[in-house]
């Protein structure tokens, strides 16, 4: 058998021939190079994650386990802080607040965002359109703080709506809306669903977008009306942005803060208080860090057990 030809080189040094590695392990070595350069880039986010969410997360569910005031030495309490928020009815009617207020924040901004996108959608070439994303979403782009002052003093005993109910002949029913017991929740929800109607248009319009123009005309060869058309098309098609509007709009109206601290502060008495302003007011005023630590625990799992569903029922099926 002829003995292969090698490099003079090699032949003169007395070596053996290098071994070229197969196919299989170069591809391996390059997924294992671009597996560790993805790590890399990925580690500065991480590490923010860890230290700004998850640390913070782990030293609240441990100060959920004691009696704390913020200051001087913590005592095991167990479950004792969670059996409270449970049993205090001060603390539990905070979290029936926020599931009220999902009423107002999410399933109205998400109702009334499908029939504006539809009505946008249809008159898409037109500038009226253009105006009504822009009025629409106006809303959005407001600090939260501003939407606040300002609705507090539309919604006042002398504000602009009560002016407005005189005028038609309706002063019977005006009232200071934001300080009467059995309004000021309501009221409350109003202002964030005018804050949350324009992204929940805008996301669904986004999604009706994507709607092939064909199906539209195939239902209207086969005779279907602008009712059928928005159930049988328009809504399945937009299942994946319905999601994200409830799934964003849940969160806001559990985790809602901002508004009702300027609006009303939780008054008058607790009717409008909510788990993220009790949570201040237990940690800044009354001293109770783990009362407060365990309400946000409670918050925390309240939000992943609304959201988590959601995601899963509006998941687009392979």
């Amino acid at each position: 058998m002829a003995r292969p030809i090698l490099d003079p080189a090699v032949e003169a040094a007395g070596s053996p021939p290098a071994t070229v590695p197969n196919g299989w392990t170069v591809r391996r070595t390059r997924r294992r190079a671009r597996q560790t350069a993805g790590w890399l880039f990925a580690a500065p986010a991480l590490a923010a994650y860890t230290i700004f969410v998850l640390w913070p997360m782990g030293l609240t569910v441990q100060y959920s386990l004691y009696q704390w005031n913020g200051i001087g030495a913590s005592t095991w309490v167990g479950l004792d802080n969670y059996r409270r928020v449970f049993t205090d009815p001060e603390l539990f009617d905070t979290i029936l607040h926020a599931f009220e207020l999902i009423l107002y924040f999410c399933v109205v901004p998400v109702v009334l965002g499908l029939a504006i996108a539809n009505t946008i959608r249809r008159i898409a070439t037109t500038r009226l359109a253009l105006v009504a994303r822009t009025v629409i979403f106006i809303p959005q782009v407001i600090p939260l703080v501003a939407a606040g002052i300002t609705w507090s003093w539309l919604l006042a005993s002398d504000g602009l709506v009560n002016q407005v109910l005189s005028a038609v002949g309706l002063g019977g029913v005006t009232r200071a809306w934001l300080g009467d017991f059995g309004t000021a929740l309501p009221a409350v929800g109003v202002i964030g669903a005018w804050v949350l109607l324009g992204l929940c248009t805008l996301l669904l319009l986004a999604g009706m977008s994507k709607i092939d123009p064909a199906l539209y005309e195939a239902a209207r060869i086969d005779s279907a009306g602008p009712l059928r058309e928005f159930f049988s098309i328009t809504v399945p098609s937009v299942r994946q942005e319905i999601g994200v509007c409830v799934t964003v709009t849940v969160i806001a109206a559990l985790a809602s803060f901002d508004i009702i601290y300027i609006s009303t502060q939780g008054g008058p008495g607790n009717s409008t208080m909510v788990p993220g302003l009790e949570i201040y007011r237990q940690a800044f005023f009354n001293r109770e860090v783990g009362v407060a630590s365990a309400l946000a625990v409670v918050l925390m799992v309240l939000v992943l057990a609304c959201v988590l569903p959601i995601q899963r029922l509006t998941r687009e099926t392979s």
